[in-house]
């Protein structure tokens, strides 16, 4: 392990042991930021995977952590507490995933309800019910080969004549390490291409035995236990500071309609897919009767945060393995 990562370890650690990082955090509220878990520990860790994975085990480690640490709440509570906090309190958690992935309700739920910690999905409700694909998961899977070797030269030669040759050191690796992390990197690149090339590259990748997004079967019955509330995440997971007026809007609307016809509470939280957002998107956000939306801005909420723009920290499997990580990390956002 690097010296660097035993340093931030220690400095979490030491952080929630010491005066100074209780009095910070003590009334304090932190949102957690989750999108999948798998159904392993050693798929979730490749590079490629890491920050948007963490598999079952780290995940009940985490939530054990947090249960010694924090009170683990529901977001609303952490919200509608974060307006008047209260410096006795011990801080408050509340975890939040995002897109609405299946394996939320596969595999993180029976995880939540086994240790009963709360949690909040935020649905890019197209794909709910339906086979619509997350670009990022179909072209990473295809390239890192999951679907074979004939499905991923044929995508290589899509990007290729796309003008997104992938970098030489992804065929010079071996190690599969290295080479998931040449991708990771590699996918990072392809945030900027247009919709419409992101739709065309996930349409060469074939299609997967299961989809990707839970349906609304599984939505109504995490949403009947008690512990899962629901809020929207987009419609189309199109980022919204790049849509005009007109599409902003009907983006908004969609989202919105999805989840009043799915949820019987859905929850009056925005998401922000990719946690982009700017001025008029806050502004159209709150004429949709949002009172509060969340960025991926790191930080605890201290009570001078913008409610349309409230921080998070990202949960990845390196730091849900190594909740002293996770404590660096939440140390930064106090002192940010």
């Amino acid at each position: 392990m690097p010296i660097k990562t035993h340093i931030k370890q220690a400095s979490g650690w030491l952080y929630f042991k010491s005066p100074r990082g209780r009095a910070e955090l003590r009334g304090a509220g932190v949102i957690l930021m989750l999108h999948r878990v798998l159904a392993d520990d050693a798929s979730a860790a490749l590079p490629h995977r890491n920050e948007l994975c963490v598999g079952p085990r780290a995940f009940e480690g985490l939530l054990r952590w947090l249960q010694r640490h924090f009170d683990c709440v529901s977001l609303m509570d952490l919200l509608e507490s974060h307006q008047a906090p209260r410096g006795d309190a011990r801080p408050k958690v509340a975890l939040t995933f995002d897109d609405g992935w299946r394996d939320n309700a596969v595999n993180a739920f029976p995880l939540l309800q086994r240790h009963q910690v709360p949690a909040s999905i935020f649905l890019s409700t197209d794909y709910i019910g339906s086979r619509q694909r997350f670009w990022w998961e179909s072209v990473g899977e295809t390239l890192w080969g999951s679907h074979g070797e004939d499905a991923r030269r044929l995508l290589i030669e899509r990007l290729r004549k796309l003008g997104r040759p992938l970098p030489a050191a992804y065929f010079m690796h071996d190690h599969s390490k290295a080479r998931s992390l040449v991708l990771a990197r590699y996918l990072q690149t392809l945030k900027s291409l247009s919709p419409q090339a992101l739709h065309l590259l996930t349409d060469t990748c074939p299609p997967e035995s299961l989809p990707q997004a839970m349906d609304w079967q599984q939505v109504r019955t995490l949403e009947d236990s008690g512990l899962v509330r629901f809020g929207p995440h987009g419609a189309s997971h199109a980022l919204l500071p790049h849509l005009d007026d007109h599409r902003l809007n009907e983006e908004l609307q969609r989202s919105h309609a999805a989840l009043g016809a799915g949820c019987r509470a859905p929850l009056p939280v925005y998401c922000y897919p990719n946690g982009d957002h700017d001025a008029r998107v806050r502004a159209r956000v709150a004429a949709h009767r949002y009172p509060y939306a969340l960025s991926t801005r790191p930080g605890i909420c201290q009570g001078q945060d913008d409610p349309l723009a409230l921080p998070r920290i990202g949960v990845s499997q390196r730091n849900a393995s190594r909740p002293s990580l996770l404590a660096w990390r939440i140390s930064r956002g106090a002192r940010g």
